[in-house]
């Protein structure tokens, strides 16, 4: 797992394309599972081919046309559901397809009513959203000229047209609203990762800036103190040695700072690692930190990472809930880390290498650690002392 909770690729593997071109078999697949049942509404044409009441032509005609307004419909909601308004093809197919509808209904009778709720969806799902609008009208308009011509009298069906039309309508914007989202988090990725870039190189340049030009000038001055005072050139030289030890020192305790984990960015991480592992989960926001040793907190966002990390690879859970919380105890004000799920708590028998560093690790910091199962699945507790004024935060 990474920092960030190992988002990027289990993302890039789990994520659903909405609205966009199959990239493999098995995406394709599910895409079509989800079209196909609404090929219901073609019941009743096929049943009026098969039924023997029209002759060999027109029925092999009926055959015909239905074949191709069925491949009609499928290119287009397949292709094009959540796509912008692609031009002039996606227009002429839309009105062959109420053209196909119109012709049906009036050569082979009201059996084929049910094509205006392709026509309909299509609309909806392809034509930019005021188009789409007046489309779904005059597909509706035509249907009821349709009933009224055939005498079906199937006005229920009239309503289920109209409906299904604006639905479709707000899928499509819900699925722009998700790919924009989705951009919008790439985004702001990269922005942070550019920030955090920045930030290395400010750093970088005042640590090491002012101790590499004083080394530079020492060592200039030591090179030309050398032939004539070597005493100088030698304490030239010494004081080179001290400023690359001191440099040394902050170069380390910088990289310990870099290294050392943020409960905020873990909640933040664990957050998405259970999303992209389909789990429902609740995690806290914002924890009040204030008055909180970096210790404390490194220690905490130690044990969050390796509780998620548990829950995502072994408990097979579905459900993961994060608390943060200040108590008050006997021996001082604590910060409380619980993860409770509802799986299982992995195969292990006993604690494992995670757990039994994350103990130790713990007690660096003075705090404990509590993991055991539970009624309904497996949680883990974690405490380290909370200098600083008492507040509370949960994990709603």
């Amino acid at each position: 797992m990474t920092d960030d909770g190992l988002p990027e690729e289990v993302r890039a593997e789990n994520a659903i394309r909405v609205g966009q071109p199959p990239r493999t078999m098995g995406e394709a697949t599910r895409k079509i599972v989800w079209i196909i049942p609404w090929l219901i509404f073609l019941g009743a044409p096929v049943q009026d081919l098969t039924s023997g009441h029209h002759t060999s032509a027109a029925t092999v005609a009926g055959w015909a046309a239905l074949a191709a307004f069925t491949g009609v419909y499928l290119t287009l909601v397949f292709r094009n559901m959540g796509r912008p308004f692609g031009g002039r093809t996606v227009v002429l197919l839309v009105a062959l397809l109420g053209a196909l509808a119109v012709a049906l209904c009036l050569t082979l009778g009201g059996a084929w009513i049910g094509l205006f709720v392709y026509v309909s969806v299509t609309c909806g799902a392809v034509l930019p959203q005021q188009p789409a609008y007046w489309a779904i009208g005059l597909n509706s308009l035509a249907m009821l000229l349709m009933i009224l011509y055939t005498g079906s009298g199937d006005w229920s069906l009239l309503l289920v047209v109209v409906l299904l039309g604006f639905a479709m309508t707000g899928v499509k914007q819900l699925v722009r609203t998700t790919v924009e989202l989705r951009k919008a988090r790439a985004t702001v990725a990269q922005l942070a990762a550019n920030e955090e870039r920045l930030r290395l190189a400010r750093d970088l340049h005042d640590l090491l800036g002012h101790s590499l030009s004083l080394i530079t000038l020492k060592s200039e001055l030591a090179g030309r103190m050398l032939p004539d005072h070597p005493d100088k050139a030698a304490q030239q030289v010494a004081d080179i040695e001290q400023v690359s030890r001191q440099a040394l020192v902050d170069v380390r305790e910088a990289v310990t700072g870099y290294r050392r984990p943020r409960l905020s960015a873990e909640l933040a991480g664990a957050q998405v690692a259970l999303t992209a592992a389909q789990v429902i989960a609740e995690v806290p926001a914002d924890p009040d930190l204030a008055g909180v040793p970096e210790e404390s907190e490194s220690a905490l966002a130690w044990a969050l990472r390796e509780a998620v990390t548990n829950v995502v690879r072994h408990s097979g859970a579905t459900r993961c809930t994060v608390e943060v919380l200040h108590r008050q105890t006997l021996d001082g004000r604590v910060l409380e880390l619980s993860v409770e799920d509802n799986g299982s708590g992995g195969p292990a028998k006993g604690p494992g290498n995670g757990l039994t560093g994350l103990t130790e690790r713990l007690e660096k910091a003075g705090g404990t650690l509590e993991a055991a199962g539970t009624k309904h699945g497996f949680r883990l507790v974690a405490r380290v002392p909370a200098n600083g004024p008492a507040a509370v935060g949960s994990g709603a």
